[in-house]
């Protein structure tokens, strides 16, 4: 996932805009089916026992010298067992091969790098875990040339496959091969849908015929096919499902990735909350994946899944909306036996901590496995300083659970005294939401867990707050922070539009700007940034800026570029 932009977003703005595996069946059979019943199941069994599964991102798929290049540090032995204790069963290791590949026509791989490739395969295969290894961004460093240069992108391509496949053959079942991450033909090249959809199934071909030839246990061994960029639009799940039939092998499974709705997904055009698009969107995609491959007997698993927001920061997407996010993706996957493998490049668990950066996401994502978990319409309670609290009301997804229990801290909350429950329909008192916010600290107060017959806990943030306050600045196009005293809250979003009318700064389609890539807050430095990469894409003159806290309260700004001069008043 990390150092490419999401195939999601473009499609999101021209729409606004308009166990055994049983043994190959030849493949010159191609009248028959390509599963029998027998065989659909041993593989679905096969990819169910793989579930959970977890990404040892950036690290083997750095495009450097070496595995550290992109800042992890070098895999252990520790690490891999590590990931095993947590759960995981599965585990996708991303190859990136280019810089380790000798010139033409030979194109050996340095013997030093496979071996160490094979070192940290077999350390996961000795935990346990099913392993996945691919071409990684080789995709986008060679492999998009194909249309221009053919012959040695194919020569290439078959020439690492048939080291890989001959270094591996006795190696166990449990060892799977995809034969590339995210492929996509578009480098100087093809933006014709056809042509690259008929240039990965030739690699896709190439790939099984010399994994199949290659012998040992490589005859049957499970093979991973992507769609186009991995995406799951309707015509590139076709286009594969169309591949697999004709290759006519009962051990092929399909793959395609997903970060979520992309909107929700980078915190952009006012989604800031897991709403129904965010939710239909899982159900549609899941869904169409499901019919065109599941329920055909082609087992399917998503690669990489995430937030595409996770890339600059965890804290994009506000906490309770994120962990809806997962808690849904997981139940909805499960209904439809999808397994999927989570994205981490070192921003969820710990390469020399061992530690999860977000204990609350771990634990949702842990009970997913096996349950669905409670949660609610949000996780803020927020109270206004000098305001008299009033009785709060929050909605409940219960998704077939029954609530338990409410504590703050060590103690159990009464209820009928301190909350009421009807129905889905959770009201805190107002006379126990004063004593908790009596200290009158702004900020978090208080947090109450509730506790569920089933699932994780759920948390509400009681918070106190008064109304931001932003002053005046002076900066430049390259660095421009203004001043902002948050009062206890915490910015959700922010609109930016000429004062003479239209949306101003990149992705003009919408006022609302993305979170962390056009505007940041720091709340241990006072301020929110302008990134450049807004101003570069802003007019000179007079910009109104709206920002909206998750306390409902939106206060606004003015800036006036002037070339690389920026000026930020009140409003």
């Amino acid at each position: 996932m990390a150092k490419k932009k999401s195939f999601l977003s473009l499609a999101f703005i021209a729409v606004l805009l308009l166990v055994m595996v049983t043994p190959a069946v030849s493949a010159d059979s191609s009248e028959q089916a390509p599963h029998t019943n027998a065989a659909a199941a041993n593989l679905q069994s096969y990819v169910d026992a793989m579930q959970p599964g977890w990404n040892l991102g950036n690290t083997l798929d750095a495009t450097g010298a070496d595995e550290t290049s992109w800042g992890n540090p070098a895999v252990t032995q520790e690490l891999i067992k590590k990931i095993a204790a947590q759960g995981y069963k599965s585990i996708r290791i991303p190859v990136t091969w280019d810089v380790h590949v000798g010139a033409a026509p030979g194109y050996t791989i340095d013997p030093a790098y496979l071996t160490r490739v094979q070192q940290v395969v077999d350390w996961a295969i000795g935990e346990n875990l099913y392993v996945m290894i691919n071409l990684h961004h080789d995709s986008w460093l060679w492999i998009s040339k194909m249309e221009q240069q053919h012959d040695q992108v194919l020569a290439r391509y078959n020439a690492i496959w048939t080291q890989i496949a001959s270094k591996f053959k006795n190696h166990s079942s449990k060892l799977m091969f995809e034969s590339v991450n995210e492929p996509r033909f578009s480098d100087g090249g093809t933006t014709d849908e056809n042509k690259a959809l008929q240039m990965l199934d030739e690699l896709n071909v190439s790939f099984h015929s010399i994994v199949r030839n290659s012998g040992g246990m490589n005859a049957t061994r499970p093979l991973v096919l992507p769609t186009l960029e991995t995406s799951p639009t309707q015509t590139r799940m076709d286009s594969l499902n169309n591949t697999i039939t004709k290759l006519n092998d009962s051990n092929l499974i399909a793959t395609v990735h997903y970060y979520g709705f992309w909107p929700f997904s980078v915190n952009i055009a006012g989604y800031t909350k897991f709403d129904t698009d965010t939710q239909n969107d899982i159900n549609t995609t899941f869904t169409n994946v499901y019919n065109t491959f599941t329920a055909k007997g082609i087992p399917v698993i998503v690669g990489e899944y995430g937030l595409l927001g996770f890339d600059k920061n965890t804290g994009v997407i506000e906490q309770g909306e994120k962990l809806k996010f997962f808690e849904y993706l997981a139940y909805y996957l499960k209904s439809k036996q999808i397994t999927p493998m989570l994205w981490d490049n070192g921003q969820h668990f710990g390469r020399t901590t061992y530690q999860w950066s977000d204990p609350q996401l771990y634990n949702m994502m842990k009970t997913s496995w096996s349950k669905r978990s409670s949660t609610a319409e949000s996780d803020l309670i927020n109270l206004k300083k000098g305001a008299s609290a009033k009785d709060m009301t929050v909605k409940l997804n219960l998704n077939g659970n029954t609530l338990s229990s409410i504590f703050f801290g060590s103690q159990q909350l009464v209820q009928g005294t301190d909350y009421t429950l009807s129905g889905d329909q959770l009201t805190f008192k107002a006379a126990r939401l004063t004593s908790l916010i009596s200290s009158g600290k702004l900020g978090v107060n208080a947090v109450l867990t509730a506790h569920f017959n089933k699932g994780a806990d759920w948390n509400f943030n009681v918070i106190l707050y008064d109304t931001p306050v932003l002053s005046n600045v002076q900066g430049t196009t390259s660095s421009f922070k203004i001043p902002a005293v948050f009062n206890g809250t915490t910015l959700a979003t922010m609109e930016a539009v000429y004062s003479t009318g239209g949306n101003a700064g990149p992705q003009n389609w919408t006022p609302y700007k993305e979170f962390a890539y056009v505007f940041t807050p720091s709340y241990s430095t006072n301020e929110i940034s302008l990134l450049p990469a807004f101003f570069n894409e802003v007019n000179n003159g007079d910009i109104i800026l709206k920002f909206h806290f998750w306390n409902g309260e939106m206060v606004s700004y003015k800036i006036t570029k002037n070339g690389t001069s920026v000026t930020g008043v009140t409003m």
